[in-house]
């Protein structure tokens, strides 16, 4: 355990403006002293001597939010050869039996840290740093053109018959372009009139975000190419799910090993066992991008790669059921992926 190893834990609750320090002692997790400071290099400075003024002793920070709010902190610390932690959020029963403050939050981020088996670090290297703010504007794109592309549906299922008749039946490229290009005609309807401004209105904004998904995919596939080639030549991995991949394991050391890599992924087994019943389930909590990267991976092996295929048989062959079988697929999918990230050669982050 990570109490184990040291004198103090600095846990901090991060915000956007000002972040809460708590000095916290491993050995009986007594609170021994706090702080607040500014989000800002004053404000890290700050936080760290208020760290060196305490005793002499190894200790960490475990941060909250330290890819978000927290990582200007995060870096500050790292730079300077302080150990980060990232602990996540305290959950809600939890706050809402004991209360909720900033001060309160740094507390429990240490004590979390304390009760914890090691934690990752933070997520390190410009490359992937430039991949998570890509796959976060790429996604924004892809929902936009979404959910664009229900309304346009919608509308047209509303619309004035003559309307309807002329859209209805039409493939995606030829709906959006005949959409794009209708016509106010004044001796419209006003329904009509109004259906046809949304459904021009909607066709270009689903034709913007499929370039601005295209234009992001481009340029995440570079970076991909240039950290983790490798993953590329993986059956079902393409440049969104390795960009997921190496924004979640980020650097050599960060994830202990191939099982909290899994767990992360939330794809290690969770016991859900009960009487005469024995099971086990998946977790339904860690980096849910992440696990959903691997289950687009093991949809696309189920349906086109043979040794798969012949796997998921010979699983139910034993009596297993297929989604049992496809839990199975992601924890050994998760396996093999962290042994090829962890063994490839260092490249530039």
């Amino acid at each position: 355990m990570v109490a184990d190893e040291l004198d103090y834990v600095v846990g901090v609750d991060t915000h956007r403006d000002e972040h809460t320090l708590a000095l916290v002692e491993a050995a009986t997790g007594a609170v021994l002293a706090q702080r607040t400071v500014a989000a800002s290099a004053g404000g890290y400075a700050q936080a760290l001597r208020f760290a060196q003024e305490q005793e002499e002793g190894a200790r960490v920070w475990a941060l909250e939010g330290a890819g978000h709010y927290g990582a200007g902190l995060a870096r500050y610390l790292s730079e300077r050869g302080e150990t980060v932690l990232e602990v996540g959020r305290s959950p809600r029963s939890e706050r809402r039996l004991r209360g909720k403050d900033d001060q309160l939050d740094a507390v429990r981020a240490a004590r979390a840290a304390l009760g914890a088996e090691p934690l990752p670090l933070p997520r390190s290297g410009e490359r992937r740093e430039a991949l998570r703010l890509l796959l976060l504007a790429r996604r924004s794109a892809v929902d936009v053109r979404r959910g664009a592309l229900v309304q346009l549906r919608s509308v047209i299922v509303t619309a004035p018959e003559r309307l309807r008749e002329e859209l209805r039946g039409l493939p995606l490229g030829r709906l959006l372009e005949r959409c794009r290009r209708l016509r106010q005609l004044t001796s419209a309807e006003p329904g009509e009139l109004a259906a046809r401004l949304v459904l021009r209105t909607l066709a270009r904004r689903i034709e913007a975000a499929t370039v601005e998904a295209a234009e992001l995919e481009g340029e995440i596939l570079t970076h991909v190419r240039a950290l983790a080639p490798q993953l590329l030549e993986e059956p079902g991995v393409g440049p969104i799910v390795a960009a997921q991949l190496l924004v979640a394991w980020s650097h050599r050391g960060r994830v202990r090993s191939e099982a909290a890599f899994a767990r992360l992924a939330g794809v290690a087994p969770v016991p859900a066992s009960s009487g005469q019943t024995t099971r086990q389930r998946l977790s339904r909590g860690g980096d849910r991008q992440l696990n959903r990267a691997l289950h687009t991976v093991v949809l696309h092996r189920r349906q086109h790669d043979p040794q798969t295929k012949d796997y998921i048989a010979r699983r139910t062959a034993e009596g297993k059921s297929r989604r049992e079988a496809t839990r199975l697929l992601k924890r050994y999918l998760a396996r093999h992926l962290y042994r090829l990230l962890q063994n490839q050669e260092p490249l530039m982050a």
